[in-house]
């Protein structure tokens, strides 16, 4: 199953993560999508773009059109959210059109430290 995990880390740690990755040939299992704060990651995935990810889930490359279908929303408002998640990294844009979710699950995973 293809997941995708949703995390908080700064630039410096996810540099770490990736040369040490890249040095002991490490194939990861999941793709990740790191933000710098929690508060970066509610921003970005909000509720409707949390409904929208989850009616893209596993479906493959669909339209605009078809995604607001799906949620049951407006066009244009839709597209705003799309191109949120496209800038995010967490949809991609299909070859041929249209937009996807190429994940079956979304793992979200950040400590929260005590001041």
């Amino acid at each position: 199953m293809k997941t995708v995990v949703l995390e908080v880390k700064s630039l410096e740690e996810t540099l770490v993560d990736t040369m040490n990755a890249m040095s002991n040939c490490i194939v990861e299992q999941e793709d990740h999508v790191a933000f710098a704060t929690p508060e970066l990651l509610w921003k970005v995935l909000t509720a409707k773009r949390w409904q929208l990810i989850k009616a893209l889930c596993g479906v493959g490359p669909v339209s605009i059109r078809e995604a607001a279908r799906r949620v049951g929303r407006d066009v244009k408002a839709v597209h705003a959210d799309v191109h949120a998640l496209l800038d995010a990294g967490i949809l991609h844009s299909a070859v041929k059109g249209g937009v996807e979710f190429p994940y079956q699950a979304v793992k979200v995973d950040f400590i929260l430290h005590a001041a």
